[in-house]
């Protein structure tokens, strides 16, 4: 079995994923300010103007992207065949959930490119959401899905 093969590989990546994803999060909500231009936007404004219940909303999207990385350390091992299921299940669904939101948000980034869609967005954040942020969720995606399907895999060849 090659090294890819292995769910582990998969796990650790998005565990990785999740952790940058939400130290980024926490820094952003405690104050730090570089990289936020790179949103544009709502999300920049609201982050100059330091609302607090839009702050409130940074951390806890901070926390959820640390726990979908202790969930992604659940799929380390076999446990019961329902709750097995019921992981595999909730890895695919947090995936596909993930993947979409970054295709659908290269989708309308692309139409606001060509003038079909009108964005409040500067170009410079356009550029970072287009080539980087987007496509950073939907790598997030694919691990999860990826993850989800070879602990699938070796559960099933377990059993």
């Amino acid at each position: 079995m090659g090294m890819i093969q292995h769910k582990e590989v998969y796990i650790f990546t998005g565990f990785i994923w999740c952790l940058l994803f939400a130290i980024i999060s926490f820094y952003w909500a405690g104050g730090g300010m570089i990289g936020v231009n790179t949103l544009g936007g709502f999300i920049y404004n609201q982050a100059i103007e330091r609302e607090a219940s839009f702050i409130a909303m940074v951390w806890l999207t901070g926390f959820v992207k640390l726990c979908g990385g202790l969930f992604l350390l659940l799929l380390l091992r076999p446990w019961s065949s329902m709750t097995n299921r019921v992981l595999y299940v909730l890895g695919l669904l947090a995936g596909i959930l993930l993947f979409l939101y970054g295709l659908t948000n290269v989708v309308s980034l692309i139409f606001a490119c060509i003038g079909l869609l009108s964005l409040q967005i500067d170009d410079f954040a356009l550029r970072w959401r287009l080539f980087f942020w987007e496509p950073f969720w939907m790598l997030g995606g694919a691990l999860f899905i990826l993850a989800a399907l070879k602990f699938k895999r070796e559960a099933k060849s377990k059993s």
